[in-house]
């Protein structure tokens, strides 16, 4: 009887501790939410609005025999590298559309992250949150979450401090890192259709975005509004990035092909 009445009392005990734990975490988000004085949109609201983008294509890869996964500059501004359900991996001369190299590799799907400009940490996106490791210690030292589906796309912001992730859910969202929060949301009620990609200009002031719609958005960072929208692809845009010196985009589609805009 007496050890009933303990396991009783204990339960009774750890039932109040938890909630004096809730209540506890409650308050803490609480005071947090005291010292957003302001939204980055408000801060934004004095700056120009960004003119006209004459964003035009240049170039159209064409060598894969099925969709396009994903695709990365070199740092010589001149070479694209792509990787397709073909199983191939392929090296691009962005200036003459010539195959410089082809690997046929050991699975036909590849999954991406993104590095921080310090190459200390990376990033990855996982089910509806996203993640923050670190290198050198080999640990998560921060997570996002927000988002209402799969978080299929994350890329580092130039200056290290934040990140962007699209997903599922039709939105892009900007992860402050250094508030441990969401500062925005990249989304239009006629936006119905999942994001694959993201990545951002040189500055950090624009994000691409490729949809399943077979388009690319190009967003304000700091106004949280769609500046233009880019078409051209038959298929959804399963990948993209702009090039080191921020000059050229380039887009993989599952039509089979890449295409190379001046921005």
């Amino acid at each position: 009887m007496t050890d009933v009445l303990n396991s009783v009392h204990n339960s009774d005990k750890v039932s109040a501790l938890i909630k004096e734990a809730e209540c506890l975490k409650t308050k803490l988000e609480e005071e947090r939410q005291k010292l957003n004085d302001v939204a980055l949109s408000s801060v934004a609201e004095r700056l120009e609005m960004i003119s006209y983008l004459n964003i035009k294509p240049r170039r159209v890869l064409k060598g894969h025999q099925a969709k396009v996964l994903c695709s990365d500059w070199s740092p010589d501004k001149r070479h694209i590298v792509s990787s397709s359900q073909d199983g191939k991996l392929i090296i691009w001369d962005a200036f003459t559309t010539n195959k410089e190299h082809a690997v046929t590799m050991p699975t036909t799907w590849v999954m991406g992250c993104s590095y921080a400009p310090s190459g200390n940490l990376v990033a990855c996106g996982c089910d509806k949150m996203a993640f923050i490791w670190d290198m050198r210690s080999g640990h998560v030292v921060q997570s996002f979450e927000g988002h209402q589906s799969d978080v299929n796309s994350v890329k580092f912001h130039p200056s290290g401090d934040a990140i962007s992730t699209g997903s599922d859910d039709s939105t892009c969202r900007l992860f402050d890192m250094r508030a441990d929060k969401e500062v925005a949301v990249f989304s239009k009620d006629s936006i119905i259709f999942g994001v694959n990609c993201v990545d951002f200009s040189v500055s950090g002031r624009l994000l691409f975005a490729g949809y399943n719609d077979y388009t690319v958005n190009v967003w304000d960072t700091l106004k949280a509004q769609r500046v233009c929208l880019l078409y051209g692809h038959e298929n959804k845009v399963s990948c993209l990035q702009v090039s080191p010196d921020g000059t050229a985009l380039s887009t993989g589609s599952w039509d089979y092909t890449l295409r190379v805009r001046l921005i």
